[in-house]
């Protein structure tokens, strides 16, 4: 004897608001991906080209602040410099994105080890950072991305 109740199907129109809304938040994926690279890439750029404006002192950072392991101060602050400048670029075209978005987390994180004295709310902006980092890695640019519309480009071709 089977005593178990079967589930009260779900009302159409609560079946249909869900199935709605489910809808809109497909339709927002692409340019919240594309706003999560877009804040990502000006954080880094914008951390380049201030240590691009201020060399001297970025020399000096890297040199008594920042140890970067493996790395004389100098080569890690023009590498540290040059990564900050030419990654986010890729990001925010969305160009080799996900290539970028790993060189970044990844470059985020020898940040955060290389820099002892960092405060609790810098540590905070690092780990938001790194997730939308690795959620760009994981899930892709999105569809407006530069390299979706050349892969469309070279299908067509």
């Amino acid at each position: 004897m089977d005593t178990t109740v079967p589930a009260a199907p779900a009302p159409r129109g609560f079946a249909r608001t869900c199935a709605g809304f489910a809808a809109t938040l497909d339709r927002l994926q692409a340019p919240v991906a594309l706003l999560m690279r877009l804040y990502v890439a000006k954080v880094f750029f914008w951390s380049g080209l201030l240590k691009l404006m201020r060399w001297d002192g970025t020399l000096a950072l890297f040199e008594n602040e920042f140890h970067v392991p493996l790395l004389a101060p100098h080569t890690a602050a023009v590498l540290g410099t040059a990564t900050e400048l030419v990654l986010p670029l890729f990001l925010a075209l969305g160009f080799g994105t996900r290539a970028a978005a790993l060189a970044l987390f990844a470059f985020n994180a020898v940040a955060v080890i290389s820099y002892p004295d960092l405060s609790d709310a810098g540590l905070k902006d690092h780990v938001l950072w790194g997730v939308l980092l690795l959620l760009t890695a994981v899930y892709g640019p999105g569809k407006l991305a530069l390299e979706r519309l050349l892969g469309r480009r070279q299908r067509r071709g």
